[in-house]
Formats: C-alpha cells, sequence, structure tokens
C-alpha cells in the first residue's frame, strides 16, 4: 500500500498519469480548473504557494499571468522533475511533504491546492500552518475529490472502462481508505464537507466559497460525457480569508 506521498513514483502509476493528462475533456481541466480560476480570480503582484504542484504546469500559468512569486511544494521525486523543467527557473519547487515543509510565517498572498489535500491525514494541523503562513487579508483556496466519491471503495469498480453507479456509504466513517487506482493501491483520507468546513472556521479562516463545481456544456463537446457528469459532483472546493 502506498501512501500519497509516493503514490506518482510508481512506473506504472507514472505513465498512466502522463497519458492520463492528455485525454479530451478531462474532468481536472472542464470542471475543477474552471471553478477553481473563477474563484482565484486576479492573482497578478501575488506570492503564491502552491501545495502538491504536481508535474508544475499551473505554476507556468500562474507565472504568466502576472503572479510575483510562485513556489510549489511536491513529495513525488518524478513530478518535482517534471516541475522544475516546465518552470525553467522561473519559480521554485521544493521535494517535501505538504505537512514537513517548512512554511515561513505571513509570506504568502496565496496559497492553493490542487486535489492534494485527500491524501492528507490530520487538515487541523496543515490549516493552522497554512493560516500562519499567509499574509494578514490573505487567502487558501483548495479543492479535493468530492466526499461522496471517497466515501466508499465500491464505485470505484468499473465496467468497459466506465463506472456504472455511485455507492454513497459509510459517509460519516471518517478516515482512512485503501483505494485500488491507476493500476495501484493509495491511501486517501475520507472527511465530509462539514469536516472540511468546519476545520477552516475552528483554525481562524472566514470561509468566502463553498463549491461543488457543475459540468459546463461549452467546455464538452459530447453530449453522452457531458450527461454523464452531471449524474454526481467530483469535486469540492473552498476559499477562505486569513481574517
Amino acid at each position: 500500500m502506498t501512501s500519497g506521498h509516493d503514490f506518482y513514483d510508481e512506473e506504472t502509476v507514472f505513465e498512466r498519469y502522463i497519458k492520463g493528462r492528455e485525454r479530451q475533456y478531462t474532468p481536472n481541466d472542464t470542471i475543477e480548473y474552471p471553478a477553481l480560476m473563477a474563484v482565484i480570480g486576479d492573482y497578478e503582484g501575488l506570492d503564491i504557494l502552491d501545495l502538491g504542484c504536481g508535474d508544475g504546469r499551473f505554476g507556468v500559468e500562474l507565472l504568466n499571468g502576472g503572479c510575483s512569486f510562485y513556489t510549489g511544494i511536491e513529495a513525488s521525486s518524478r513530478m518535482v522533475e517534471l516541475a522544475k523543467t516546465a518552470l525553467v527557473d522561473k519559480g521554485v519547487v521544493h521535494h517535501r511533504t505538504i505537512e514537513a515543509w517548512d512554511y515561513s510565517v505571513a509570506h504568502y498572498d496565496l496559497i492553493v491546492s490542487r486535489l492534494a489535500l485527500h491524501y492528507v491525514d490530520n487538515i487541523e494541523t496543515v490549516f493552522q500552518t497554512i493560516y500562519h503562513a499567509l499574509k494578514p487579508d490573505g487567502r487558501f483556496i483548495f479543492t479535493v475529490e468530492h466526499p461522496v466519491l471517497t466515501s466508499h471503495n465500491e464505485s470505484l469498480e468499473k465496467s468497459g472502462g466506465l463506472r456504472l453507479n455511485w455507492i454513497v456509504d459509510n459517509y460519516f466513517v471518517r478516515g482512512e481508505r485503501n483505494i485500488k487506482w491507476m493500476g495501484s493501491e493509495v491511501v486517501k483520507y475520507h472527511r465530509t464537507i462539514e469536516d472540511y468546513f468546519s476545520t477552516l472556521q475552528t483554525v481562524g479562516f472566514k470561509i468566502e466559497h463553498l463549491r461543488e463545481p457543475a459540468p459546463e456544456r461549452s467546455l464538452i463537446d459530447d453530449d453522452a460525457l457531458y450527461e454523464r457528469r452531471k449524474r454526481i459532483p467530483l469535486f469540492l472546493l473552498l476559499s477562505a480569508r486569513k481574517i
């Protein structure tokens, strides 16, 4: 069983990830990304920290869009190599886990995390650290797999490459889930929408957005796929501000 920290270093997983990122109409590109960018809004001149930065393509986009400085944190050594190649010294990437990174106090204008925090066990400690790492009035914006997906593993079973139905079960049983995914197994952590929301509040954040992004018809030029994407929320997005 692999943790989320080094999951993408496995050869089979890495190859499937790279191949999958080139597919047309991926949920990340057509659902998660547009919602995230709408909430981020204007980021010109901001110092941004990206937790779980992956292959660095998002960092390149943020830099090209005018952020003043970009720092990526990534646990996978393979992803770090890709990110450093993509950024070409325009930003920095550190090979660290989200939990182990040495966060500077009151340093960042914006901290983002895309689909990484469901690999983290103790989010309250991480959220506290993020809160202190933000400048006054700084923002923390993140996406995770929607809790209806992380609640029960049986939904991952496929027929002909497609999931037939989604099962929500053991929703209020928080904690570790051993997931078969991309040809391997990985540990993810299930928590409810309320868990994410209330933990942000407990730490001291003011929550500004809670979204369950829906597919946009203009971004999916495939009728059957569009109808399929409307069946269940795939992502949860939260935006909070340091007060």
